[in-house]
């Protein structure tokens, strides 16, 4: 058994930009668990999907995502045992630690929907949540011609939920680029009331939806999915009678939950089936362990789940963690900031940023304007975003 003072449970978004956060904190002896050889930047998934970007940019090297100054353990967590201050790997092997971060990520849940595991095995179901996935999705909507294509979003947590909708605006932009859209039939499912839940941004969304066609379908959900009669069953959330379509093509995202080895330690709260890291939702302490924190989609916190929230939950954790550290009180509070950038064409952005109670949240105060279409939002999400991700977000420096 080896023991560490800081350990981080997840190599992805979340557990690098903290590491990393932490060592030029000053912190030492920061290490990392993470099997994967390769770090997967999954905000261009929805480009890739969409005929925007290539497959090939979205992945590097794990070693050369490291922040420097931080250990890597190459093995998987398998269990957590916070009474003993010790996490157990799947090599069987155990590292003990004076603070634990726990960040890693979510999973998707395919079995949750009737048929929808062995649907996406069928030539016309993909999804751009998979990384495996991702390229077939892209071929499937860039080959379509006619017919009836569904995209689907689930309830409850999930990372970057409205990443969901993405690649349908962007296929909807190429399709009428290309003179077909009109021969094409979409339909969008979504388990909320509206589009996405803030009056500015479901006035664009919704502009765009008109503009395009698109058959929405709000306060829906998938019930069952038969690929190979190329079916989907829809119903409402609330109950009542459900709807089967027939599709071409299916572009599915399913339930999400924590992993099933994390729901199986005492550090989710009673009760919460979804298996998510009881914290404070300000501070991102435990609030039954106080030597273990939890950032990123694994985390019981009120905010929606993403990239965004990411930033600015690093920053507090890393610095409450510091403070620890030396002895003082945890006094940063993250305030439920998130944020979706929605690829609403092939060159234009809406900018949605908010709060864990749907407000709006401009980054830039005084641009409250962000939230509407624009083409600099594009240049910034398809362009900036992923430099400053490998080489400043990553490192800690953001």
């Amino acid at each position: 058994m080896t023991h560490h003072r800081v350990v981080v449970i997840g190599g992805g978004n979340a557990g690098l930009s903290v590491a990393g956060r932490l060592h030029r904190l000053g912190v030492e002896d920061v290490v990392v668990i993470e099997p994967r050889e390769q770090h997967r930047f999954q905000p261009l998934f929805s480009h890739v999907a969409g005929g925007r970007a290539r497959l090939s940019t979205t992945v590097r090297p794990q070693a050369a995502a490291m922040p420097r100054g931080v250990g890597w353990i190459r093995d998987a967590a398998a269990g957590i045992e916070p009474e003993h201050d010790a996490v157990v790997l799947a090599s069987g092997g155990r590292v003990g630690y004076d603070h634990l971060v726990v960040c890693p990520g979510i999973q998707l849940d395919w079995d949750r929907i009737p048929g929808l595991a062995a649907a996406i095995r069928t030539p016309a179901v993909a999804s751009h949540y998979e990384y495996e996935l991702v390229a077939k999705a892209s071929r499937l909507l860039r080959d379509l011609r006619r017919g009836t294509v569904v995209f689907t979003q689930p309830p409850g947590p999930a990372k970057c939920a409205g990443a969901a909708q993405k690649p349908m605006y962007l296929a909807c932009d190429y399709w009428r680029a290309t003179g077909v859209l009109g021969d094409i039939r979409v339909v969008m499912v979504v388990p909320d009331p509206t589009v996405f839940g803030i009056p500015e941004i479901d006035r664009e969304l919704d502009r765009k939806i008109a503009e395009y066609g698109i058959e929405l379908r709000t306060g829906s959900e998938v019930q069952s999915v038969d690929g190979e009669r190329r079916t989907i069953e829809i119903g409402s959330t609330h109950g009542g009678p459900s709807e089967t379509i027939r599709f071409d093509v299916l572009n599915a995202v399913p339930p999400q939950s924590a992993p099933d080895w994390l729901k199986d330690t005492s550090l989710p709260a009673p009760g919460d089936d979804g298996g998510f890291v009881e914290v404070d939702p300000e501070t991102l302490r435990h609030v039954r362990y106080p030597n273990v924190w939890s950032l990123g989609d694994a985390a019981a916190t009120r905010n929606s789940k993403s990239g965004g929230a990411l930033r600015k939950q690093t920053k507090v954790l890393a610095e409450n963690l510091a403070a620890v550290l030396e002895g003082w009180e945890p006094t940063r509070r993250y305030n439920g900031y998130s944020v979706c950038p929605f690829t609403v064409s092939r060159s234009t952005v809406v900018f949605a940023e908010f709060d864990d109670r749907y407000r709006l949240t401009p980054t830039i105060p005084f641009w409250r304007t962000l939230s509407r279409e624009r083409r600099l939002s594009w240049l910034f999400d398809r362009h900036i975003l992923p430099w400053v991700y490998w080489h400043m977000i990553l490192k800690g420096r953001a």
